[in-house]
């Protein structure tokens, strides 16, 4: 197996916006549609939510939408350290050629060492007990609605973030 170096270290300080993303995939379930998937990318810096895309399916797609959301909305350089797990979407050739192209940095966590990603699954964890598990969502749209709702228009707008 190909060795993936873990860049983050745990060390989730920075000094400016766009030096240290976090992302992870969540899911969320449906009445009508079953399980669906949220991808999500946090800037360590401010801890918003920079980009996410929420599908039926978890796939490399799902991931690489979220990545490119936040891409399009934060414009960051090349050097950008990007800290992942190792789930297939993220260990993909497509992605790591996404990587390549916008001259990010990969990192990953360990197997069975979940603490680098830990800003993220945060966010899952307040997502899910402030929302997710609130509601029995009909369909997909429903859950988009709430989704978009949530992180748009509380965490990433209203919410008090520690860090700042």
């Amino acid at each position: 197996m190909e060795e993936r170096d873990n860049l983050l270290n745990q060390d989730f300080s920075t000094t400016t916006i766009n030096e240290k993303w976090v992302t992870d995939i969540t899911y969320i379930h449906t009445l009508k549609e079953g399980w669906c998937y949220l991808a999500s990318v946090m800037d360590l810096h401010t801890r918003k939510i920079v980009g996410y895309s929420f599908d039926r399916h978890v796939t490399t797609e799902l991931a690489l939408k979220a990545v490119e959301n936040a891409y399009q909305t934060q414009w960051p350089g090349p050097g950008l350290i990007l800290h992942s797990g190792l789930g297939s979407q993220y260990t993909s050739e497509k992605f790591a050629e996404y990587m390549e192209k916008k001259q990010f940095k990969h990192s990953f966590s360990k197997k069975g060492y979940p603490y680098n990603n830990a800003c993220i699954e945060y966010f899952h964890a307040i997502l899910k007990k402030k929302v997710i598990y609130r509601v029995n969502y009909l369909n997909f749209q429903a859950a988009r609605r709430a989704l978009f709702e949530f992180i748009e228009g509380w965490y990433n707008r209203k919410r008090i973030h520690s860090c700042l």
